[in-house]
């Protein structure tokens, strides 16, 4: 669509007409032959008033009108206008904590279809589903064992969280559960967040095992930085193994210090109605932006107008260059 961004531009079309109704052409009264004995010689006429005024042809009157018109247009900035475009802005940033040390191998996690697999492989099926609907929200994943990694720093590339998160094996990051540090690592990822909604999902089977940054302390820091957790609980409150061993407790724990929920889930369709309801708990809109493209026009009667001025310049030298030659033929 043609827009012009200086509308009011138009207003000078019609001015030099004014110039020529307020301004005209100056009148002086002189005498247009010189011959000797004047005098005598236009005794018994009347005098009378004489103008000498330059007198322009249609075609230069149109030539300049034109030329006004050119330079109006281009004050007014003609410009295109496109259809809107819109953009959706994060409602929320979700950073996801799984849990990858080597307990999460153990194969006691029942899938859909009720076949028993990894628990890393369960959590993994049903994270897949709920990056896929993230819709409004930035998506970030954190992988900790040994240590925190960040695998996916917050991001609406779906896609690309998609696929970085079936890289995961168990023990890649060490066979320890760092709680502490990988809420640590969540807390400084949230740090460039600017939205007000940042909900952490911890999800662990595991005890913490000697974290630089107790999971307590940790949960303190991130209630104070307005990050909510929410903890799962995958596995064995009851094994045999202290490392083997869920901590329930520390995890309830974080998630009362950030006003978040705490849930056990043993298999994917529990664990998928879980990430459901932490995802419908604080849902939000993102505030959607529109704008239209514009592309410029201005160059277009700009530039009509200088190629007139050439040859209207080329006409004028054309046709004093014929005058010289005939003067000088005859």
């Amino acid at each position: 669509m043609l827009e012009f961004a200086f509308p009011w531009a138009f207003l000078a079309l019609p001015l030099p007409l004014l110039v020529l109704w307020l301004a005209p052409p100056r009148r002086e009264a002189v005498r247009a032959v010189r011959i000797p004995f004047f005098e005598a010689t236009s005794a018994g006429f009347d005098k009378g008033e004489g103008a000498v005024v330059p007198s322009r042809s249609r075609v230069q009157m149109l030539f300049a009108w034109a030329l006004w018109t050119l330079v109006v247009l281009t004050l007014a900035r003609p410009q295109w206008v496109g259809d809107p475009i819109e953009r959706s802005e994060a409602a929320r940033d979700v950073m996801l904590a799984v849990d990858i040390s080597g307990s999460m191998q153990t194969r006691d996690f029942l899938g859909p279809d009720g076949a028993r697999g990894s628990r890393l492989d369960g959590v993994k099926s049903v994270l897949d589903g709920f990056i896929a609907d993230r819709r409004d929200d930035r998506i970030g994943l954190i992988a900790f064992g040994s240590a925190p990694y960040v695998l996916v720093p917050f991001t609406r590339d779906a896609a690309a969280a998609r696929t970085l998160l079936a890289t995961l094996e168990p023990g890649m990051a060490g066979p320890n559960t760092m709680l502490g540090d990988a809420v640590g690592l969540a807390i400084r990822s949230f740090e460039a967040s600017k939205v007000e909604t940042r909900i952490l999902i911890l999800l662990s089977d595991g005890t913490d095992t000697g974290s630089r940054m107790a999971p307590d302390k940790a949960a303190g820091i991130a209630a104070r930085n307005g990050v909510v957790i929410h903890t799962i609980a995958v596995g064995d409150p009851d094994a045999s193994s202290e490392g083997d061993k869920v901590d329930i407790p520390t995890l309830q724990a974080m998630a009362r210090a950030t006003g978040g929920t705490f849930h056990r889930a043993g298999d994917a369709t529990g664990l998928a109605a879980i990430y459901a309801e932490i995802d419908a708990a604080g849902a939000r809109e993102g505030a959607t932006t529109s704008w239209r493209p514009r592309w410029p026009l201005s160059a277009i009667p700009a530039g009509a107008f200088v190629l007139l001025v050439l040859l209207g310049g080329g006409a004028a030298l054309l046709r004093l260059r014929v005058r010289h030659r005939r003067e000088a033929l005859s």
